[in-house]
């Protein structure tokens, strides 16, 4: 791939965007490259978690505004299957049936936030800024807005995407954007918390837990209670819960 590096250290699946002199700005291999890393980091035996990170002082700036510049002499249909394609990869992150870490190594600006959106969890340095600025040139931050309203609320999320301010990393943080501010070593930092997501906690059963709270948002009471009676149930007849169990009965180390 000629934007976006892929690696598998100590069982976590590394994604880099590597497009540095572009401020890892997104165009449409771009977005087909990171759709491939993410797949082989579905598929891959060996990695348990990924972590989502940028060469470069900038993590992401969002879309090349040449690329949409050029889009606009598209016709209606050619600009729906563009937009389908970034939604495709922010429902891909959303969905990923493994924990996704973003290590926002600088700004992500409007799509790039939006990628550090719908990542798990998010670690930022102190340096990074955060903000959704597409009505700033007359654009909208449609795709995002359907995940940011789910993490943020209406209020926090009309604050963010209607005025097309950028925040601070603390300020993302508290907004609840943003997991944690990491003043130094934010590579190590991620790193580490992925590898205690590894060693501690069934990769099975984080795939389930993200799976139902991706699920259960859009059902009634009535119906998200029934799925989860039922997921349990599921839950309960897999091996993994079955080592598990065993294991904490025997007074034994799990080895995940």
């Amino acid at each position: 791939m000629e934007f976006v590096e892929f690696d598998i250290e100590e069982r976590i699946a590394f994604i880099t965007l590597d497009r540095p002199g572009k401020r890892n700005a997104l165009n449409d291999q771009m977005v087909s490259e990171l759709k491939q890393a993410f797949t082989r980091a579905a598929q891959s035996h060996e990695a348990k978690v990924v972590v989502l990170r940028a060469n470069g002082e900038v993590f992401c700036a969002g879309a090349d505004l040449a690329y949409l510049q050029q889009l606009q002499q598209n016709t209606y249909e050619e600009n729906l299957q563009d937009s389908q394609h970034l939604k495709e990869l922010f429902y891909q992150i959303y969905t990923l049936e493994k924990v996704v870490i973003a290590q926002v190594n600088g700004h992500a600006i409007a799509g790039g936030c939006g990628l550090a959106t719908v990542c798990d969890f998010a670690y930022a340095s102190p340096a990074a800024k955060f903000g959704y600025t597409e009505v700033r040139i007359g654009f909208i931050p449609a795709i995002v807005k359907v995940f940011l309203l789910r993490k943020l609320g209406e209020a926090r999320a009309k604050e963010l995407l209607l005025t097309g301010e950028l925040v601070t990393a603390l300020e993302a943080k508290e907004y609840g954007l943003i997991n944690r501010v990491v003043e130094t070593d934010l590579a190590g930092y991620t790193r580490d918390f992925a590898k205690l997501l590894i060693e501690k906690n069934s990769g099975q059963s984080m795939g389930f837990t993200k799976k139902m709270i991706a699920e259960v948002q859009s059902k009634t009471l009535e119906e998200g209670l029934n799925y989860a009676a039922e997921m349990n149930a599921q839950a309960r007849a897999s091996e993994d819960c079955k080592k598990g169990i065993a294991a904490f009965l025997d007074k034994e180390k799990i080895v995940w």
